[in-house]
């Protein structure tokens, strides 16, 4: 990794972290000895990058700093964001690494992408909507109008909020806020019989949602083939 690519990720490490975070961290991270992660922050803090905090503390990144824009429209980003995750199929465990490195580069101008998921396969069953416009609904955070049928044959109509869109190896998912559930669920989308997307927002309450959806899923494997 040269110099100048070492020092973005160092930057988007800080930028990342809830909080201080050690020189043996980052180093542990980026597979560099901690020595020069100390020459790295030294560099940086002398371009008068607004890094706070010494060795042995650890360091912070004050908030408001900005890097460069990539160039992506919005579906650029999440073309690119499914296609890193797939890079998990090498089982090339360095090339893994620096997929997540450059995943982490596009969240920053990108956050949207936070938003699609993909298991390391293909699917296997085809959605009966068009995802171009459920990524959309997504991004805007558009509630969206379903007709669901589960695993019994049973139909219900539900008015969901869309969170996160989850490219499994049997099917793709949706995870949403169901108001006729008043609970977050998972939907397979091959079992969407109809959909449309609603006038109605629930703009700036998605990522608390995604959060919580997050927590709940630690340590637990989400069965596609039985919801």
């Amino acid at each position: 990794m040269s110099k100048a690519a070492r020092l973005f990720e160092v930057i988007q490490l800080l930028r990342s972290a809830k909080g201080p975070i050690l020189a043996r961290d980052i180093a542990s991270a980026l597979e560099i000895s901690i020595r020069t992660v100390y020459r790295d922050i030294a560099s940086l803090q002398a371009m008068q990058t607004p890094i706070l905090g010494e060795p042995g503390v650890g360091y912070v990144m004050r908030k408001g700093y900005d890097l460069p824009p990539i160039n992506f429209d919005a579906e650029e980003a999440e073309a690119i964001t499914v296609g890193l995750s797939l890079v998990a199929r090498t089982g090339d465990p360095g090339l893994w690494r620096a997929a997540n490195r450059a995943a982490r580069k596009l969240h920053e101008t990108a956050p949207g992408t936070r938003r699609l998921i993909t298991s390391s396969w293909r699917m296997e069953c085809t959605p009966n909507l068009e995802l171009s416009e459920l990524r959309k609904a997504i991004r805007n955070e558009t509630k969206m109008r379903i007709t669901y049928c589960d695993v019994e044959q049973r139909e219900t109509r539900r008015v969901i909020w869309p969170l996160v869109l989850i490219y499994y190896l049997d099917a793709a998912m949706i995870v949403a806020w169901c108001e006729l559930r008043q609970d977050l669920r998972h939907f397979r989308l091959d079992r969407v019989m109809s959909c449309t997307v609603l006038a109605d927002s629930f703009r700036g309450r998605g990522d608390k949602l995604i959060s919580e959806w997050e927590e709940s899923q630690k340590g637990r494997a989400v069965p596609a083939l039985d919801l």
